[in-house]
Formats: structure tokens, C-alpha cells, sequence
């Protein structure tokens, strides 16, 4: 064994002995939320030790209109919905596990770290009127906005139906199946009609969009250009257990659960409409001004293919 490959493997276990040391110093504190009256929650907390002198106490920070009290959270009518952020873990290697449950059955569990100090709840109560039905429809309206804007791996599958169909009526029949088809699947898998485990999921979502930017390099007719509805379609099947998985995270209130589902559903697709819209309008005017821009398609294929392509081997 050469000393420069006798070197890259003594600095390799020294990292690995370094970080199994380091492992034994995660410090873990608990949460426990049980709502016992609507907007009234039962609370059980640990918070993690802190054995280094001077270290800030970790302690939970609920969103403003919550009234914290000795063993209880009082939300009054707006629910626990808002911000559950957790003074003192940023920057640290403790985390929090958290449990809360909801009236109705409906559960949510979570893991707070230093790289995540918070986490947003939404749905508010169970009950409470017009009001608060309003405010379950515009919170998971702009769920499936923010879900569907921040999630890169969908937004390049539009991105490939758009580079494949470009334009016209067969890229609105396009996109329209591939909508058809996550909603599909995604109402199936958050009513627990179907289920399948997400890591496979994502998966092959990626190895989906790495599929779809070959065909979109390939100069000659194939099945994909002629008939790109049903590979959307196809693969739109599998993107709405993807969609599933979020909304599975976030939970939905148990009885408003249609109308969580179908707002969250509408704010995805007019996230897909505004990207779609957007990089229309963005292309046209930028060949308006660089025509020769037209040639750097099969680049923006290769690269979306390259991206696809990483992906699919970080998550096999």
C-alpha cells in the first residue's frame, strides 16, 4: 500500500472514530402535546440535558397567541397553528421529539434539531365555524403553493414536459395529465387507500425525470413525443405520492380533511401554472433578445438530465 493511499485511509477512520465519538454527545429532550378541550393541550416536556457549564436551556417557544400555563397550552379559539420554535437548540447537537395529538384521532410527530429549531402547524381546531374553516383553506392553499414551489424534483419534471411538448394545445392536454394523475394518487395515499414506502418513492421520482430528459434528447419520434399525455400521466401516478408524503407530515384536520385535501391540491397546481406560465413568457422574451439562446435547449436537457441523473444514485 502506497503512503499517500495508507494516508487517505488513516484520515478516513480517524474521521469516523471522531464522529463515533461524537455520536454519544446527542442529547435528546421530549415533547408531549394531548388536546384535552378544543384548543387545550395537556403537555409533557423533557428537555434535553445540557452538561456543559453555562450551556442555554432548551425550552419551547409556542406561536404568540398561545397561552402557556403549568402542564398546559392554551391556544383558545385559533388552535395550535403558527410556529413551535425551541429557544436555545440552534447551532447545538441536541434535538427534540415531539408528539402532538389532535381531537379526532389526527396525530403529528416531529424531530427539532440545531439545523431546524422549528417546525409550522397548521390546520388550527377541528371546529369553529366559518372562520376557521376559511383559515384551514387558505393554510393548505398555500401549503400546496410552498410545496410544489420548493420542491425541486417536481418542478424539473415540468420543467421536461415543457422542453419535450414546448407549446399549444398538446403541452395543455400534457400538463392537464399529469395533474389528473398526482391528484389521483395523492388523495389515495393521504386517505391511507394505498400505500407505499416513500424512499422507493423518491427514488424513482428522480429516475422519472432523468427518463423523461432522454427522451427529450432524443432527435428521433418516439412513444414519449407522440403521445407525451400518457407519460405524463404515468409519471404523474407516482409524483402524487411524492405530493403525499408532505402533506402526510403535516397532517389533516379530521373534520376538514376534503377540504385540506382539495385546497392543498388547488395550491399545488397554481404553483405548476405559475412556473409553467413563467418560463413560457421568460423564454419568449428572451429569444426575443438573444436568438441564438434557441440552441442552448439540448445544454438545458443534458443538465436537467445530469441532476436527474445525480439524484437518482444519492437516493437508490
Amino acid at each position: 500500500m502506497s503512503r499517500a493511499l495508507l494516508g487517505l485511509v488513516s484520515l478516513a477512520l480517524a474521521v469516523l472514530v471522531t464522529k463515533a465519538s461524537g455520536a454519544h454527545e446527542l442529547s435528546s429532550g421530549t415533547l408531549s402535546l394531548e388536546e384535552r378541550q378544543p384548543g387545550v393541550f395537556a403537555m409533557r416536556w423533557a428537555p434535553p440535558a445540557t452538561p456543559l457549564a453555562g450551556a442555554v436551556a432548551v425550552r419551547p417557544q409556542f406561536p404568540e397567541h398561545c397561552q402557556v400555563l403549568p402542564g398546559v397550552v392554551d391556544c383558545g379559539t385559533r388552535g395550535l397553528s403558527g410556529r413551535l420554535a425551541f429557544e436555545g437548540l440552534s447551532d447545538t447537537n441536541y434535538r427534540v421529539l415531539g408528539r402532538i395529538a389532535w381531537h379526532g384521532g389526527r396525530e403529528r410527530s416531529f424531530v427539532a434539531t440545531g439545523d431546524a429549531p422549528s417546525i409550522e402547524l397548521h390546520g388550527g381546531l377541528a371546529t369553529g365555524g366559518m372562520a376557521a374553516t376559511l383559515r384551514t383553506a387558505w393554510e393548505y392553499l398555500a401549503l400546496g403553493v410552498e410545496h410544489i414551489l420548493l420542491g425541486v424534483d417536481h418542478l424539473a419534471f415540468v420543467i421536461g414536459l415543457l422542453l419535450l411538448v414546448r407549446r399549444g394545445r398538446r403541452l395543455f392536454v400534457t400538463i392537464t395529465a399529469f395533474t389528473v394523475a398526482h391528484s389521483v394518487t395523492l388523495a389515495a395515499a393521504v386517505l391511507d387507500r394505498v400505500r407505499l414506502p416513500p424512499r422507493p418513492v423518491e427514488a424513482t421520482i428522480a429516475l422519472s425525470i432523468l427518463l423523461l430528459a432522454v427522451e427529450c434528447a432524443r432527435p428521433r419520434e418516439s412513444l414519449s413525443r407522440r403521445f407525451p399525455w400518457l407519460v405524463a400521466f404515468a409519471f404523474g401516478l407516482l409524483h402524487g405520492f411524492g405530493f403525499a408524503g408532505a402533506l402526510s407530515e403535516i397532517g389533516l384536520p379530521p373534520h376538514r380533511t376534503a377540504l385540506a385535501l382539495a385546497t392543498f391540491n388547488v395550491g399545488v397546481e397554481l404553483g405548476q401554472i405559475a412556473v409553467v406560465a413563467g418560463a413560457l413568457l421568460g423564454t419568449k422574451w428572451a429569444l426575443r433578445r438573444v436568438p441564438a439562446l434557441v440552441r442552448g435547449k439540448l445544454a438545458l436537457v443534458y443538465a436537467l438530465g445530469a441532476l436527474a441523473a445525480f439524484w437518482t444514485l444519492e437516493r437508490l
